[in-house]
């Protein structure tokens, strides 16, 4: 049995009942659950339809949102999700940049890494080495100026955890940032590289081994072997190319708002909704939402 959510931005819902009856009538399905008002809606499914990605091209240009899954194992035990672009509107590596004055340098070569047309260890490196002098200060400076979190996510963090979920933020940024962000919406734990510095100014390096693609991988298999559940009991979320492998080995992988050379790799995209889609897609009601 499968389960077919659409889903719209919850800022601006625009999911009508006609739509929804519409595509549920043409591919047989079960009785309509609206999971928020105007915004999400599901119903079972008997198979996976063979005109899912077309019916799919046609909802994005209408901005909703199409998941299709099969239902049994969709309600997960664990979140492992990315911090940049993902549970952060921002690229914490572009602002230091910009107050470093290389800012439009490092964003280049940042949106170039996360589609995937560099390799990430030395694109990393290299963003690195241009902020070498910055006064390490402007750390704090970024993370209370400049670092807003991305909607949704108290209400993924708060609602998954209440429900005995783990989660975990891993990410190629900087543990600088991950601490502060993991602390505000309540992960459990956290990945990142560290900054290096001396005598309070980056040296323009961080510390070996760099966590990107590979280490994101290590971590969903030891976090989960530690836990004791599988990897098809995690969530996964994330943008870039270098979450392509957690994204691909959990039980649900989201590409959200993700680069288009990483989303065409994903069966589950998200470009319209907000980080509350994971609960959508898990099959939560805004009703059973847990807010801070």
């Amino acid at each position: 049995m499968y389960v077919a959510t659409l889903l719209t931005n919850p800022a601006a819902p625009t999911l009508e009942l006609s739509l929804v009856d519409s595509l549920r009538n043409a591919w047989g399905g079960g009785e309509i659950v609206w999971l928020g008002s105007d915004e999400a809606a599901e119903f079972t499914l008997r198979e996976a339809p063979d005109n899912l990605w077309s019916v799919w091209a046609e909802l994005q240009a209408m901005e909703v949102d199409l998941i299709v899954q099969p239902v049994e194992t969709r309600r997960k035990k664990m979140l492992l999700a990315d911090m940049d672009s993902t549970m952060i509107q921002q690229e914490c590596i572009d602002e230091l940049a910009d107050e470093a004055g290389v800012g439009e340098r490092v964003k280049d070569i940042t949106a170039r890494a996360m589609n995937g047309e560099l390799d990430f260890e030395g694109a990393l490196v290299e963003r690195v080495g241009l902020l070498k002098g910055l006064d390490e200060g402007v750390i704090s400076k970024v993370l209370n100026e400049r670092i807003k979190l991305m909607p949704g996510g108290r209400e993924l963090l708060n609602t998954m955890r209440t429900n005995g979920a783990y989660a975990v933020l891993v990410s190629g940024g900087f543990t600088a940032f991950t601490e502060r962000v993991a602390e505000m919406l309540g992960f459990d734990e956290n990945r990142a590289n560290t900054l290096l510095a001396e005598r309070g100014k980056l040296t323009g390096d961080v510390k070996r081994p760099i966590l990107g693609r590979q280490a994101k991988i290590e971590a969903l298999e030891s976090i989960t072997n530690r836990l004791g559940i599988s990897e098809a009991d995690v969530i996964a979320v994330g943008d870039g190319a270098n979450d392509l492998g957690m994204l691909g080995r959990a039980g649900t992988g989201v590409a959200l708002h993700a680069k288009p050379s990483v989303a065409e790799k994903c069966s589950i995209r998200v470009n319209h909704g907000d980080l509350t889609a994971l609960l959508y897609i898990q099959g939560y009601s805004r009703s059973e939402f847990a807010v801070a």
